[in-house]
């Protein structure tokens, strides 16, 4: 059973996130660290897929159509977590902690999850 790695895509992207989630030992990168800043969401997601890592975003819409798209062609991805841009960095961070504490990488796979949901 493999730990969830994380992307953090523009949207979603904060420093104090991905320094909080470092302190608690989660492998996170951001999409400025692999020079892929201002890149497509299709992109980011065939990046992420490719080093099995699970994409963070606050951008629902596209993201949940990428997934859709993605399952109707038959195609797979290591997961995205859909967040919203009015939770604070200490909410997301609690949030993103209990999805990965719950969750393998290989039960991700394929799926969406809302940070909301994780209350």
């Amino acid at each position: 059973m493999r730990i969830i790695l994380i992307l953090l895509d523009e949207d979603a992207m904060n420093s104090a996130l991905l320094d909080a989630l470092r302190l608690r030992g989660i492998d996170v990168i951001s999409v400025v660290e692999i020079g892929m800043l201002s890149r497509s969401d299709e992109e980011i997601l065939y990046w992420a897929n490719e080093n099995y890592r699970v994409t963070y975003s606050f951008n629902t819409r596209d993201f949940y159509r990428l997934h859709t798209d993605f399952n109707t062609r038959g195609q797979e991805h290591r997961g995205i977590i859909l967040g919203q841009q009015n939770y604070s960095v200490g909410e997301q961070l609690r949030r993103l902690l209990k999805i990965i504490s719950s969750k393998s990488a290989e039960k991700i796979c394929n799926q969406v999850e809302f940070l909301s949901a994780w209350g």
